[in-house]
């Protein structure tokens, strides 16, 4: 196997060598294991094995390629010796570093050699939490199309703000990732909406009050009268389109959506559309993709549409515009758009629907409450920012907890909010990421009064000490943390027979600490740094 130098340990790619190894053996050496009818094998290498995640089932195993797939590549369902033993001795960039390989009723069960992926990962845990390889040079364009209106805070339902804060992760998550990122529209400095996106720590390209982009929209209406997609529109049109206004209209361009999608052979459009008449919002809107394309710094790049469902038709209709101008941009001509589309947002315990303002108010109010009753009276600055900075995680993990195309129904009794600690959500995160910080704090102190030594270098540590899981991601990592810190006793009694273990495990939250830092950092929520 590689060093973690050269290639981070993946799941992913010890999954696929578990399925290389396994029907590779098969065809190459054991060929007289085949099936009577010797035909190959239908099971992908994504059935071969899987993962496992139950907490019961670790203990015993971490990949499992189960029985019913193994009958399917040899007639008794008995993988023959030479192929675990290949198993074992497999050499892979990425392969996580394997323990025991054996044959239960459940199916080939593989152990991976855990000290030896704890001390690969915490020797170097800038590599996975860095980009990968191979991302550079490639470039995305995040365009949120409810904010091209350019609404005010007021008018901004619950369903916009998901579209927002998707928006804004995913922003970055691609910059992790190594991606060149441009969002689309930029907005006027000082507008309520950027004072309102910044109270949840969104911060969203702007430009200086009354900027217009008026050459660049120019010039979409030529290239919309040059295109061989476009015609004057009509009185029917006119009318189809609700008896649109002369400053709605502008130019009266009637475009054939149909014709565009089927010459140019665009998949995933909605059947129905048919023509369009150009308003002026979508040529604005247009002008305002070209700059946010001109803007991305990268070779290869793809427009992401972020739309609620109530949009989704209308975004469509834009995104064929564009393809009928022939994305003018630098690079137009190889550019990818695609779209992505946010669930509904409803509200439970209130007798009307909310706006996004007022459910940000609503939390607000929640959190200070909640403080006051765990900490007493909380006044003054540093307690103002405690309380926004927990009032933004809840906003954020409420609207980001589901898969993005999910539905979600927010909580808005008051009972269901008035904790600093409970409803795992993004107030929960932060309380154990603060719970960390206070841990290092109090080692550290040990440290510097000479009841514990310094923390040695990971390739020194025993990690066989390390005996529990610590796994998952964000509210499932913390409550997994959290059960651990709970029932694991860190910080001992200053004995030298007890510091290996403690120093390992002060390791292992060492990057779990990082990890949060990391992931946090992505949904621009600093951690709070005392309990």
């Amino acid at each position: 196997m590689e060093g973690a130098e050269g290639s981070p340990l993946r799941i992913s790619c010890t999954v696929r060598a578990l399925s290389s190894a396994l029907r590779g053996d098969l065809e190459a050496d054991a060929g007289s294991q085949r099936s009577p009818l010797g035909r190959s094998s239908s099971a992908g290498p994504g059935g071969l094995w899987f993962k496992e995640s139950s907490a019961k089932n670790l203990r015993s195993r971490d990949f499992l390629a189960p029985a019913a797939v193994l009958k399917k590549l040899y007639p008794d369902g008995q993988v023959p010796g030479p192929v675990v033993q290949r198993l074992l001795s497999l050499q892979a960039p990425g392969l996580l570093p394997l323990g025991a390989c054996e044959a239960s009723a459940a199916g080939l069960r593989v152990r991976a050699d855990r000290p030896a992926v704890f001390r690969d990962v915490l020797e170097h845990p800038s590599l996975y939490l860095g980009p990968p390889p191979g991302q550079l040079g490639r470039g995305v364009v995040l365009n949120c199309p409810v904010l091209h209106p350019r609404p005010s805070s007021s008018s901004l339902s619950l369903g916009q703000l998901r579209a927002v804060l998707v928006t804004d992760h995913l922003a970055a998550l691609f910059r992790k990732q190594g991606f060149s990122v441009s969002l689309c529209p930029v907005l006027e400095e000082g507008s309520d909406i950027i004072s309102f996106l910044r109270l949840l720590g969104v911060d969203w390209p702007t430009v200086s009050t009354g900027w217009t982009n008026r050459e660049t929209e120019q010039a979409l209406w030529e290239a919309l009268l040059k295109s061989p997609y476009a015609e004057e529109a009509g009185a029917g049109d006119l009318e189809a389109a609700g008896g649109a206004s002369s400053e709605k209209v502008g130019r009266r361009i009637r475009v054939d959506i149909r014709r565009v999608i089927q010459e140019q052979r665009l998949q995933g459009y909605d059947p129905s559309l048919t023509t369009c008449l150009v308003l002026k919002d979508s040529v604005a809107h247009l002008a305002q993709l070209e700059g946010a394309l001109s803007r991305c710094q990268a070779a290869a790049c793809t427009v992401l549409h972020i739309a609620g469902s109530p949009g989704e038709f209308r975004q469509q209709q834009v995104a064929v515009l564009w393809q009928a101008v022939g994305l003018r941009a630098p690079g137009g001509p190889g550019v990818r758009q695609r779209l992505l589309l946010c669930g509904p947002v409803q509200t439970s315990g209130s007798d009307s629907e909310l706006s996004a303002c007022q459910y940000l108010q609503l939390r607000r109010a929640q959190m200070r409450e909640a403080s006051e009753m765990k900490y007493g009276e909380v006044q003054g600055q540093a307690w103002d920012d405690i309380i926004r900075v927990m009032t933004s995680a809840t906003v954020k993990f409420d609207l980001l907890s589901s898969a993005h195309h999910s539905p979600v129904t927010l909580d808005v009794r008051r009972e269901a909010c008035v904790s600093t600690k409970g409803g795992r959500g993004g107030v929960f995160v932060l309380y154990n990421c603060a719970r960390l910080a206070t841990l290092f704090a109090n080692y550290q102190q040990a440290v510097q009064q000479g009841l514990y030594p310094q923390m040695p270098e990971a390739s020194q540590l025993d990690f066989t000490c390390l005996k529990e899981e610590v796994c998952k991601f964000l509210v499932s990592l913390s409550m997994d943390f959290s059960s651990y810190y709970n029932r694991v006793h860190i910080l001992g009694e200053p004995r030298p027979h007890l510091f290996a273990q403690m120093l390992s495990r002060l390791r292992l939250l060492g990057a779990v600490q990082r990890l949060f830092h990391c992931a946090l950092e992505m949904l621009h929520v600093p951690p709070l740094r005392q309990l």
